[in-house]
């Protein structure tokens, strides 16, 4: 581990993500202060940030995994994707509502989540691993927010992965279907295949499918289960495994209607209000 940060800086990093997300006023991308942080102490910040929610009540009901496009990793610099923290107060019945106001800078997209019936943890994970512990797939959207800059207002300057990773990945909500995919259909290699059109208002703003992601979406979950382990973090009987989008996010603004048609797997919809 290459952790530069002091513990208590850690803290008040964490602590001033968690005064965001409350108060729905940005920060400023952790890089601004500390520009040599590395990615462990991103990931350390996200820790404590967990850490800090769970002390408050909330629960930990799974993960989410971003990044997983080549034209992304190469457009923050990364490698490998990220990954995050998915807690109870984030899942959002299809056809719910959700405020504009709630959020900073809430964004669409569009994914297959995985929700695990056996607990994973262990070394060398397979795609075989990941549909053997699996109880079922899912068609999903996630909504994404940024507690802080995304593009900084005073000079333009994008925030970095560690940023993001600081702030748990963007993650904010998700919103699962009701259509339930075997995993051994899943195994067939029919995710690959598996698409959806994405509407705002009527409009289509992204396609994709589900081979956007790793070249398979299972490929997320078997990175995630290895990158936890080393982590000693195990992936939990019972917990929703976002594998990561396979679309471009798509802006939430007060007003909009989204619909994510799967086709033969069903539909997802989402309203933004003021």
């Amino acid at each position: 581990m290459n952790v530069t940060l002091t513990p208590d800086q850690i803290r008040e990093i964490a602590a001033a993500h968690e005064l965001a997300r409350r108060t729905v006023v940005p920060i400023d991308p952790v890089t601004r202060t500390f520009p040599d942080m590395t990615l462990d102490d991103a990931y350390a910040v996200q820790a404590a940030w967990i850490e800090l929610q769970v002390a408050d009540g909330a629960i930990v009901k799974g993960h989410k995994i971003g990044l997983t496009s080549r034209a992304m990793q190469m457009a923050m610099k990364i490698d490998e994707p990220d990954f995050g923290a998915l807690f109870d107060y984030m899942f959002i019945e299809s056809g719910a509502a959700i405020s504009a106001a709630d959020y900073l800078d809430p964004k669409i997209e569009v994914e297959f989540a995985f929700v695990l019936g056996e607990r994973l943890d262990r070394a060398g994970v397979t795609a075989a691993d990941v549909y053997a512990a699996t109880d079922h797939i899912v068609p999903a959207l996630e909504l994404i927010d940024a507690r802080s800059h995304r593009v900084h207002p005073l000079d333009g300057r994008a925030r970095t992965v560690r940023d993001t990773i600081s702030d748990n990945a963007a993650d904010a909500g998700i919103v699962v279907g009701d259509e339930w995919i075997s995993p051994a259909d899943a195994a067939s290699g029919m995710l690959r295949w598996a698409g959806a059109i994405c509407t705002r208002n009527g409009i289509v703003e992204e396609t994709g499918l589900g081979a956007g992601v790793l070249g398979d979406p299972v490929m997320g979950i078997v990175w995630l289960a290895n990158r936890l382990h080393g982590l000693g973090i195990p992936m939990e009987a019972g917990e929703t495994v976002l594998a990561g989008s396979f679309t471009r996010p798509v802006d939430c603004r007060a007003g909009d209607e989204f619909h994510a048609d799967f086709g033969p797997l069903g539909a997802l919809t989402l309203s933004v209000t003021e």
